[in-house]
Formats: C-alpha cells, structure tokens, sequence
C-alpha cells in the first residue's frame, strides 16, 4: 500500500507533468469511525424517524392514505442515520491517494458524483498537519464551503492511513526541495 520506491506510472499519462514521478500511493481505511458530533445526529436522527413511523402508523389505523405522508419525514431520518454512519467509510472506500514529487492527488470514485481527480500543490509554504488517532490523517488544504447563512472550513488531506508518518517525512522533503 505505501511502498515509497518506484511507484507504477502506468495512467498517469497526460496527468503528470515531464519530470514530476509518483513517490507514495495508498488508500484510507474504510472501516466505520465515531466522529465527536456523530453520536448527536445519530440519536436525532433516531428520534426523527421513529417519530414519522408513529405518526404514520397512528394515521394507518384512522384509514386511508394519510400515513403515506410520513414517508418522506421517515426517508429522511433513514436518510440522515444511514448518511451519518455510513457515508463517510463508503466514501474512504472509494478513494486513492497519490503524492508525487510535485502534487497530493485524491481520486474518487463515487456512484452518483462519478469519477474526480484533485490535485494540489507542494509548496514550501504550506501548511501542515498531522492529526493523531487510530489511524493518522494529514491535512494539507482546505475549502470554504457556504451555507446559507455560515460558512464552514473543511480540512483536505490523506485521511486515515497507516503510514502517516511516512508520508510527513515525504512532504516535509519535497517542501525543503522547493525552498
């Protein structure tokens, strides 16, 4: 998964640049992980959806097709505990990871969103961190994303690997290259 020596270039045609090579690739673990907020919208979600279900058996036995009005609050507590336990690791499963000597690359696979590449730049400059944890993640960029009335910063990286580490060490060296 994160052998740092002659990494395959085979796809990468047209993708790196002349004198850029691939110096790590590895993939986050897709396992199931609690994040601090999840046991929050895991138990709203829960109260949510068996809220709906009540009413729409209470409304069942009145007769008729009023109950069908619950689904959609009942799909949407599914929708919010399945989306919150599940969507995450279904997502890490989906993902590679690339450095090169250049560029962090994060590719994803996804079944509705399609196939995305992102690349992000090795400056001497950035900023980096490493966050401690079962599995490490390190964080090299981020992105605003906009509500509708907040703003929210979303940290970008390599999420839980093993080797974290080791990849730091590879960065950091990339970064002094460049200096």
């Amino acid at each position: 998964m994160s052998d740092t020596s002659h990494q395959d270039q085979t796809g990468w045609e047209g993708i790196l640049d002349p004198d850029e090579t691939i110096i790590w690739q590895g993939r986050p673990d897709g396992g199931f992980h609690l994040t601090p907020g999840m046991p929050f919208t895991i138990i709203f979600a829960l109260f949510f959806s068996g809220f709906a279900l009540f009413w729409m058996i209470m409304a069942a036995r009145a007769g008729g097709l009023f109950w069908t009005f619950g689904l959609i609050h009942f799909g949407v507590g599914l929708a919010l505990l399945f989306g919150t336990t599940m969507g995450p690791s279904f997502v890490r499963r989906r993902t590679w990871y690339t450095l090169t000597n250049q560029r962090a690359f994060i590719a994803k696979n996804l079944p509705i969103a399609g196939r995305s590449l992102k690349s992000y730049p090795i400056t001497s400059d950035m900023a980096i961190t490493l966050t401690e944890g079962r599995k490490q993640s390190i964080y090299f960029a981020s992105k605003r994303d906009r509500h509708d009335d907040s703003t929210e910063d979303r940290k970008i990286g390599f999420e839980q690997i093993s080797d974290a580490r080791e990849v730091l060490k590879l960065i950091r060296a990339i970064q002094k290259d460049k200096s």
